[in-house]
């Protein structure tokens, strides 16, 4: 097995690999049976899994380290040779949906291809290629400004990820305190913040407007690849969210706020804090919980005990916070070793056991789909992966002493509550997307307004007092990554949320059972549309009212009657 520290990087030559795409598409339009289009199909993917290798390895590699210089620029070749390469699979899917194979192709690799690639032809033109590459730029330049951020704190500098700890820190005058220096640095950055979206809005309005699409939310909906839903679908969910799950998350942090002794609404600061004697804490350091994860995946499965050991023996994970280094956490795929890979920013909180649950969630998904043909199909849709990643963390209960040993009952109950009260912080990110792209001619001051307005209407429990910098003004979307990098990347959280949460439910009846249904979705990666995905594992779809409604009814019950009696 090849270790990633020793995977081979060369950047290629984009134009033979033009030519050859050029080539293999001709040879694909000429092909003289099925057999023959067939075998030019499958060379086809294997040029692509090759193409996204490389470019993934080096991603990978910058985002370990952003200040390396030799794979900085690699990331900028990249951003400049992606949407040059787009005009070629154009050509490509253009000549796949005239096929007429498409019947025998369907039948063998799944009508989703067409379906998708159909939307895909919505997506580009030639016309928009500079504006492509400028975007690309601009989010590397958003993203290595957070990756760069020094913060001030007590006589020490931390970046983003190091001074999380803090900020949920059971000591009310350290946790504001670090509220207040992180989102002093943000401030402190607004206006070059304010500057990147600006132009990241006017590009992505642009592109829509040469494509001759409605707005940027068609175009943001196409690049999704949502192909089985539409914006009127996820209104109908934003609603039911303000109907059902608004008043039980505002429950949620009443009941908080009391356990705290704190003033409702809440503080940013104090909503971080779960409980008076601090939040749920790993029962050991990063090696400790890698270890616990690997003794949970053994037991979990022999599918899940082989996938883990691979991760591990193959260096697949980047789990430390360190200088330089990216910030979030994320899983992705080196076609051509067929693994993935996890990176993430330990920092000593619970959330490290949810990246080796939720990351290595997404991590199984692929590994249990690795050799499907085409590329395209070992995933699903976006909303689709983080059902693998969101409902994983909910088997990982199994193991919750393990992970957490005298914090497992805290750690039960924080991860069930806001894994739920994620929900309507996830329909707010994608509610102010929406806005802005209706709007596009909307100034940085009134996008921190509509912020603003729309916090008090999912997330009333929120103090907008003015207290914290940044946070309490209004201004918090700008620390999202996906609302600069990948738009209307965040309603799939929530979809997927809601069916981790119907997991959760199936769980606490019959874990075996639920097991099952969850192997079933995965097992399928990314050959059929969401609902469609869905349906195949018996689990109801998150866009009909009453799957939230009984979820609602049964997560209030449980946090409602929770035992916490001993806990602080």
């Amino acid at each position: 097995m090849i270790r990633f520290s020793e995977i081979p990087y060369e950047r290629p030559d984009i134009e033979e690999i033009k030519s050859k795409m050029q080539k293999l598409t001709e040879a694909f339009k000429k092909a003289s049976d099925y057999e023959e289009a067939k075998e030019v199909f499958v060379r086809k993917d294997a040029l692509e899994r090759h193409i996204i290798s490389v470019s993934t390895v080096a991603q990978i590699r910058h985002s370990i380290d952003t200040r390396d210089k030799f794979y900085d620029d690699e990331v900028l070749f990249w951003n400049r040779s992606f949407p040059e390469l787009q005009e070629y699979l154009q050509q490509w899917t253009e000549a796949l949906l005239a096929s007429p194979y498409r019947k025998e192709l369907a039948a063998d690799f799944g009508e989703v291809i067409f379906l998708n690639a159909e939307i895909e032809l919505k997506t580009f033109a030639p016309s928009i290629i500079p504006l492509l590459q400028e975007e690309n730029d601009l989010t590397m330049e958003y993203e290595k400004l957070l990756a760069s951020a020094q913060i001030p704190f007590r006589g020490k500098v931390y970046t983003i990820s190091q001074i999380s700890p803090f900020k949920n820190d059971p000591d009310d005058e350290t946790r504001l305190e670090a509220w207040k220096a992180e989102g002093g640095w943000y401030k402190d950055n607004r206006e070059k913040l304010d500057s990147l979206y600006d132009r990241l809005v006017a590009l992505r309005h642009e592109m829509s407007q040469k494509l001759g699409l409605k707005d940027g939310v068609e175009f943001g909906y196409y690049r999704m690849t949502r192909n089985c839903y539409d914006r009127n679908d996820v209104d109908k969910f934003r609603k039911a969210v303000r109907k059902y799950i608004v008043p039980v998350a505002d429950g949620i942090r009443r009941r908080q706020a009391e356990r705290l002794g704190m003033q409702y609404p809440l503080s940013f600061a104090d909503n971080a804090l779960m409980f008076r004697s601090g939040n749920p804490k790993p029962a050991g350091d990063a090696d400790y919980i890698v270890e616990a994860a690997g003794r949970f995946y053994d037991a979990l499965s022999p599918e899940t005990s082989e996938f883990f050991r691979t991760m591990r023996e193959g260096e697949l994970m980047d789990l430390l916070s360190t200088e330089g280094k990216e910030g979030g956490g994320y899983c992705t795929s080196i076609h051509d070793y067929e693994v993935p890979f996890i990176f993430a920013n330990f920092n000593g909180t619970q959330g490290d056991v949810e990246v080796v649950t939720h990351e290595a969630g997404h991590a199984f998904a692929d590994w249990m789909n690795r050799s499907r043909i085409p590329e395209e199909t070992i995933w699903p849709s976006m909303e689709g992966c983080e059902v693998h990643s969101m409902s994983m963390e909910f088997f990982a209960w199994r193991s919750v002493e393990d992970f957490f040993g005298k914090d497992a009952k805290k750690y039960l109950y924080s991860h069930l509550a806001e894994s739920f009260v994620f929900i309507p912080y996830g329909t707010l990110v994608d509610h102010f997307q929406h806005s802005v792209f209706e709007h596009p001619e909307m100034t940085p001051a009134e996008r921190h307004a509509e912020w603003k307005r729309l916090l008090q209407i999912y997330m009333p429990w929120l103090r907008l007092d003015g207290e914290i910098p940044f946070y309490a003004e209004g201004m918090g979307w700008q620390r999202q990554h996906h609302i600069y990098s990948s738009p209307f990347y965040y309603i799939d959280y929530c979809l997927a949320q809601t069916v981790a949460l119907e997991f959760w439910a199936m769980i606490q009846k019959d874990y075996d059972d639920a097991w099952k249904h969850y192997m079933a979705y995965t097992k399928q990666g990314g050959s059929e549309v969401f609902t469609k995905l869905l349906e195949n594992a018996g689990l109801a779809s998150p866009f009909e009212e009453d799957t939230i409604k009984n979820i609602c009814k049964m997560a209030d019950e449980f946090l409602s009657e929770f035992d916490l009696t001993g806990i602080e």
